[in-house]
């Protein structure tokens, strides 16, 4: 097994995907936003790039059963139905529901994934639950960190590198997974920092979300495991699997 690391979406972005499985990850805060939906009854998200992009696939799938979803710099777009707060997922206003969503990095980093063979999400709210699904014949794995805004974002970098902590873990030691440079610094980082909210807080996404008011998503965001559910992309739907589908 091979596994490559990207640190943000615009370095991933015309990355051969192809023959891979792709792991998207944005702690702070699609990808946990996106578990929380799931868990909570939403039937799919459609990740969009543009705030135009997304209002025009809301209004082509039907507003009675669609919510416009996003933020920009932290914030919930105006004119939207919700935000990017993992917090807001939650009961009868979500629940069969599609979301049609638009964030600044997250995203961005579904769309460069999408031409591989599988497209996961991860968060540290299903992480253990990504990894077992990684375990096994897989032969090629690609981890896009969504970062902030084109940098590295350590919340990213640390999930993936306790990701590929465990699958080490659970690989054959006689036949290790082969990593790419930034999967060995992402492998370090997991080493040498422990998941807890106020790490969170001390990173650039989290002191940014901390100064629009939203700090109380970072004790969300930092649980790990929260639920077992891995969603998948397909035909840039974000949705979770049926019963013998994986």
């Amino acid at each position: 097994m091979k596994v490559r690391t990207y640190f943000s979406a615009a370095e991933a972005e015309g990355i051969p995907v192809a023959g891979a499985t792709a792991v998207v990850i944005d702690v702070i805060r699609a990808t946990s936003t996106i578990v929380e939906a799931l868990a909570n009854g939403a039937r799919a998200i459609y990740p969009t790039v543009s705030t135009e992009e997304a209002i025009r696939l809301a209004n082509s799938l039907g507003r009675d059963d669609t919510l416009l979803c996003g933020e920009r710099k932290g914030l919930k777009v105006e004119g939207f139905d919700l935000g990017n707060s993992p917090r807001e997922f939650g009961g009868e206003q979500i629940r069969d529901k599609r979301l049609v969503m638009s964030t600044t990095n997250g995203t961005r980093a579904f769309v460069a994934a999408q031409g591989a063979d599988e497209v996961l999400a991860a968060s540290f709210l299903n992480l253990g639950s990504v990894v077992r699904r990684m375990t096994g014949s897989m032969d090629e794995a690609v981890l896009i960190c969504a970062g902030k805004e084109d940098r590295f974002s350590l919340d990213d970098a640390l999930c993936a590198g306790i990701l590929l902590q465990e699958l080490l873990e659970a690989h054959d030691a006689a036949d290790p997974p082969v990593l790419n440079d930034a999967s060995r610094a992402a492998l370090q980082l997991a080493r040498s920092f422990e998941l807890h909210e106020e790490l969170l807080r001390s990173t650039a996404a989290g002191g940014a979300l901390v100064e629009v008011g939203l700090g109380e998503d970072l004790a969300l965001c930092a649980q790990r495991d929260r639920h077992d559910l891995v969603p998948e992309m397909s035909d840039r739907m974000i949705h979770l699997p049926r019963a013998g589908e994986s």
